[in-house]
């Protein structure tokens, strides 16, 4: 087992941990909105075993190990209280958070997420799983396929298409397999009756990976959620990262610890 996650720490201010997507990292999946909320938060992510530098995990992923681990960072950064913004997979591991630890989270910012996968989701978790195994660069041309919003894939050149493929070909984690392992068990749908924090929802609507009606699901069983849509793909940081962060930073402040 692992027993130590690579952690990112930034800024001062008020806690805010990250909690980043399957097959993606705290750098990849926040990339230049960390500088950002760095100015006005401490911020404070960990890269899941097999992402980053963290070494791969010999055993199954669960949200509660990356629950603890994610909150173990936000102790060893000082922070006592804390907002989570999740992203993917990562809302899972947020809304984990906050049901195992809710003495400490003060809100939640779910971009892109799901309670549990639907149909479309767990065909694409299996095809995400068997390419892993066969061909990583069928991978990054089919996760290019449903992650990104048509607008912007059409958007591209052919060369900056394979450009973008080859990048995504070099760049999936070691840990991939186990993560998307965990992203094919995921089922909070228990606990959002009982979330009592502030809680903000962000719906990707071109989003093919992560459709947005399990977004919509999620606002819908959270108390009292707040909606936003974006209109972007799975890949909103690259997508939309104003939209992104405006959005983010509209909500912070009900929640500051």
């Amino acid at each position: 087992m692992t027993k130590h996650f690579t952690r990112t720490v930034r800024g001062t201010g008020p806690g805010l941990l990250l909690a980043h997507g399957g097959g993606g990292g705290v750098a990849a999946n926040f990339g230049a909105l960390i500088d950002d909320l760095a100015g006005t938060h401490t911020v404070v992510g960990v890269d899941y075993p097999g992402s980053g530098d963290t070494p791969r995990s010999a055993t199954p992923l669960t949200l509660d190990r990356l629950a603890d681990e994610l909150v173990a960072a936000a102790d060893a950064a000082g922070l006592a209280r804390f907002a989570v913004l999740g992203y993917s997979l990562g809302t899972a591991v947020a809304v984990r958070t906050a049901t195992r630890h809710p003495d400490r989270v003060t809100g939640l910012v779910l971009t892109a997420g799901f309670a549990h996968p639907n149909n479309r989701m767990r065909l694409a978790v299996d095809v995400w799983r068997a390419l892993l195994e066969a061909d990583r660069t069928l991978l990054a041309r089919f996760l290019t396929l449903v992650a990104t919003g048509e607008r912007h894939l059409e958007a591209r050149t052919p060369d900056e298409l394979s450009d973008a493929v080859t990048a995504l070909a070099e760049f999936i984690p070691a840990g991939s397999p186990e993560q998307v392992d965990l992203v094919d068990s995921v089922d909070t749908r228990a606990e959002l009756p009982g979330i009592r924090v502030p809680t903000q929802v962000i719906a990707a609507t071109l989003d093919l990976l992560a459709p947005p009606a399990l977004s919509r699901e999620l606002a819908g069983a959270i108390p009292g959620a707040r909606l936003v849509e974006i209109d972007a793909g799975h890949l909103v940081g690259e997508e939309a990262p104003v939209e992104w962060l405006a959005a983010i930073r509209s909500f912070l402040p009900s929640v500051a610890a």
